[in-house]
């Protein structure tokens, strides 16, 4: 008996043993996409950063009138509030040296961080101290105007400050006077 080659079953009469030939191609497009995708998602999305000043953020300047409107005896204070946050008061006292009845006073208010840049700045009206007993009630200056010579207590509230505040005293600075 001649030695039969043993003959390779149907199914498999197709299929070689050697190794395909692989198309890297659509792999290489694929990582061209994800690697552009990712390009243009850092180009033109993501959070915007505000530009740098390098002599950082300011104040609006100040009210003419503000000169006559001296502010001193800067104090502060915290109570947290209903909602289980913080509210933090800045109290002090304001004198008109001027000859002008004055109906309201708008200040910004500035908290610098530990390099001195302006970490936050809110612009609100000035409310004077009403009374204090049985609590500190306050009201807007156009309520009871201050006239020359006056000398008032006032409180400004603050929902939030910034969380790299440097623990100094805020800038209040007087950036708008109306009056009679």
């Amino acid at each position: 008996m001649a030695a039969d080659k043993q003959k390779a079953p149907d199914f498999l009469a197709g299929q070689t043993t050697g190794k395909e030939n692989r198309s890297y191609l659509p792999w290489i497009v694929a990582g061209a996409v994800v690697i552009l995708g990712v390009v243009l998602l850092m180009v033109f999305g993501g959070k915007k950063t505000p530009p740098v000043n390098p002599g950082g953020a300011s104040l609006a300047p100040p009210d003419p009138y503000a000169a006559h409107l001296p502010i001193t005896d800067l104090k502060m204070s915290e109570a947290s509030n209903f909602a289980g946050g913080k509210v933090t008061y800045v109290d002090g006292h304001i004198v008109n040296n001027d000859g002008t009845t004055v109906t309201g006073i708008t200040v910004q208010v500035g908290f610098r961080d530990f390099g001195n840049q302006l970490a936050q700045k809110e612009t609100m009206p000035l409310s004077l101290i009403r009374m204090r007993e049985p609590y500190v009630d306050t009201e807007p200056v156009s309520a009871d105007p201050v006239k020359p010579g006056d000398a008032r207590d006032f409180r400004l509230v603050l929902d939030h400050v910034a969380q790299d505040w440097n623990g100094q005293y805020p800038e209040v600075r007087v950036i708008q006077v109306t009056g009679k």
